[in-house]
């Protein structure tokens, strides 16, 4: 479990660099949230039983691939691929399973980006490398996934066919707010990218000395009519 939390430690500080250097250079942060978690001992084995597999640390390490586990809620849609590309380019970082449920949602109406990666951690007398499972999703995303979870745990995983229905409708609701807001996001970019243009413009021809002062060439015309 030591392990496992250095790994935690070890990608959070990669994702925090990331961020910092993406809002640096694009004026623009596209992480809203980022959560970490680590499976407890008893959900680890609660897991090896229902798989069927041997009780030992070998098979746990080996089939258990998220029990640490790292949670990364965007802003946008395209954020999500940006930030997924931004990890894989890490050297040390090698992504083992890549799970695209936006592209292709669960049944449920799920949406969510599974990453599976493997990083190496240096420990006093050994090196280790370890999975963590990246879960990258939007807001609405998120919100869809925590409220579906706790009906789903209310009713003990028996919810009734209605409200399955139902919560696949609010998924492709959900769904809709994402590519609205992408939308209206995308056009407050052109309209800034225009007004920058604009300032540069403006700030050029006072430069070149083409920006015009009426004030200041009247000054100069009432010092001229004087002498």
């Amino acid at each position: 479990m030591m392990a496992y939390k250095f790994a935690l430690d070890e990608m959070n500080t990669k994702i925090n660099i990331l961020q910092d250097e993406f809002n640096f250079i694009h004026d623009y942060n596209p992480i809203e949230h980022v959560k970490s978690r680590l499976k407890s001992p008893e959900s680890i084995m609660k897991k090896m039983y229902r798989k069927g597999l041997d009780f030992t640390f070998a098979s746990i390490k080996e089939n258990i691939k998220d029990i640490a586990g790292i949670r990364i809620t965007c802003s946008f849609l395209p954020d999500i691929y940006e930030i997924s590309k931004m990890i894989a380019g890490q050297k040390d970082v090698r992504i083992v399973e890549y799970k695209d449920y936006i592209q292709n949602p669960k049944p449920n109406g799920y949406q969510s980006l599974h990453l599976i990666l493997e990083i190496p951690i240096f420990m006093s007398d050994r090196e280790e490398h370890v999975y963590i499972e990246v879960q990258i999703r939007t807001i609405a995303m998120d919100f869809w996934a925590s409220l579906e979870h706790k009906i789903y745990y209310k009713y003990n995983e028996e919810v009734p066919e209605r409200m399955i229905v139902e919560l696949k409708e609010a998924a492709t609701m959900a769904a809709h707010l994402d590519q609205k807001m992408e939308r209206l996001h995308k056009e407050i970019a052109v309209i800034k990218e225009e007004n920058k243009r604009k300032e540069e413009t403006s700030i050029l021809n006072l430069v070149n000395g083409q920006f015009s002062l009426p004030m200041l060439e009247t000054f100069m015309e009432k010092i001229g009519d004087r002498k």
